[in-house]
């Protein structure tokens, strides 16, 4: 309601339609497959995965090693997924040992683990044994600059993939495709009997353990497939940004995530693909439109406070609905 309320707004200011449904269609890929990332650890009942730097750090270290290497336009894309991969089992293996030794504090423990990791990383950063005269600090030679432009390499590669322009609108069909097969993959991954394995165990631990899961394992498969697709994620949203962005770029990158899963009707355990798609569109084309029209009404100073307060708004209404009425609603009893 809110959103076409802001639509109608937008609409009586005369403000163009088209390039803001463009511009939300490339934002729902490039955010929704982080978004995606947080189904498999909710499903398995772990929670939010406040962690998701580790997975999006992943994904730095494989585009990097792609523009290390200067493989360049849609192959380079897919390199850096390529190579975020091995880095993403690692780190997100690393990450479920320590996961599975605060049971029932993981949502807490997956924040500090992100918060921690960004600053050891930055140490990375800045002795990383890389090559690239256009990755480095151009005085001394070392170091890894704090953002690398992708112009020359992949920028907007999967953006432009089979773009198609219906009256005005730019549908980036190549973007959407490889989205929607990634949804789709998830989807069906739920439906191979390890998936059903993994609900049992997000529904009720004990029940799965005595129908003979094994849920360390379940636990660990999860939080490194979490990992996994968060590393992809970054890399689709890297390319569609046009930039690296590394040092302390990510630390903040799980919650405008968990916040998306939320508006779209995620209730922990009980969260589907259409959660993700739905959450995703509302938060970023709330995001997107609130620029805008805050110009018109206002001065370009309060505008950017305004589009902070609607999205900041947003995300403590996520929170607020997850944790008292969102609840209420599904156990048919009073808010915690």
């Amino acid at each position: 309601m809110f959103l076409l309320l802001m639509v109608f707004v937008a609409l009586h200011l005369d403000i163009p339609m088209n390039w803001i449904i463009s511009d939300a269609l490339i934002r729902l890929v490039m955010n929704g497959v982080l978004v995606l990332s947080l189904v498999p650890m909710l499903k398995a009942g772990i929670g939010i995965n406040f962690g998701l730097p580790v997975g999006v750090i992943a994904g730095l270290i494989g585009m990097c090693i792609s523009v290390n290497f200067t493989i360049r336009g849609i192959w380079g894309l897919f390199a850096s997924m390529l190579f975020a991969v091995p880095a993403a089992v690692v780190l997100g293996f690393i990450y479920a040992m320590i996961l599975n030794r605060v049971r029932g504090r993981e949502e807490i423990t997956a924040t500090f683990v992100g918060f921690s990791f960004i600053p050891l990383m930055n140490f990375f950063w800045a002795t990383a044994p890389f090559s690239n005269p256009g990755m480095l600090w151009p005085i001394g030679g070392k170091g890894m600059r704090p953002v690398i432009g992708l112009k020359s390499y992949f920028a907007k590669t999967l953006n432009d993939l089979w773009m198609v322009n219906i009256g005005g609108v730019n549908l980036p069909l190549g973007l959407l495709l490889f989205f929607f097969i990634l949804c789709i993959l998830m989807a069906l991954f739920f439906k191979t009997t390890f998936g059903r394995a993994t609900v049992a165990v997000g529904e009720n631990e004990q029940y799965a353990s005595l129908a003979g899961v094994n849920i360390v394992k379940v636990r660990t498969v999860s939080i490194i497939l979490s990992t996994i697709i968060a590393a992809i994620g970054i890399c689709i949203y890297a390319q569609s940004y046009g930039f690296i962005e590394l040092y302390d770029a990510p630390l903040m990158m799980a919650f405008p995530a968990a916040s998306a899963i939320l508006v779209g009707g995620s209730m922990g355990r009980k969260t589907d693909i259409v959660h993700v798609i739905l959450g995703t569109f509302l938060f970023q084309t709330t995001y997107l439109i609130s620029g805008p029209i805050a110009n018109e009404l206002m001065v370009s100073e309060v505008a950017e406070i305004f589009r902070l307060m609607v999205t900041n708004g947003i995300i403590l209404y996520a929170l607020l609905y997850e944790g008292g009425i969102g609840r209420k609603n599904s156990h048919g009893k009073g808010s915690y």
